[in-house]
């Protein structure tokens, strides 16, 4: 049984947690930060989700299972090494490209930022097989 009061916040609060974690995905780059951090921050909001409502509910936010998201994150990282390998270089050496946009200074995209959503997507699906199996334990 949670709070009125709780669930309210929880409400307000695991969107900014979420929009946070992918504030320090992106940032990890350049600034402390990147996948680990960013993936538990994402685990932190649907585990105050989960503990607001229900393990059920917070399940079905996260949309796949815990598993599949950690397994769709090691493909990602592993993927991400590619490119190098294609263009002559080692595995995981970082290729980068820079994405012009109307309006913008241009953007730095590379293989190092899908390697870290890949570590993000891994560390948050982990995180969450951990708390989901503790919180229905409990229950």
């Amino acid at each position: 049984m949670s709070s009125l009061i709780l669930r309210t916040a929880t409400r307000y609060l695991v969107p900014l947690l979420l929009l946070f974690s992918i504030y320090l995905l992106l940032a990890g780059h350049n600034y402390p930060g990147g996948g680990f951090v960013g993936g538990l921050a994402a685990a932190a909001g649907l585990a105050l989700y989960a503990l607001a409502f229900d393990v059920r509910s917070a399940r079905t936010m996260l949309r796949l299972t815990p598993t599949g998201v950690s397994a769709l994150g090691l493909m990602l990282a592993a993927l991400s090494g590619l490119p190098g390998i294609l263009r002559g270089s080692s595995f995981l050496t970082g290729k980068w490209m820079v994405a012009y946009l109307p309006g913008f200074d241009p953007i730095k995209i590379g293989t190092p930022v899908l390697f870290d959503l890949g570590v993000y997507l891994v560390v948050l699906g982990v995180t969450m097989s951990i708390i989901f199996a503790l919180a229905e334990e409990e229950s």
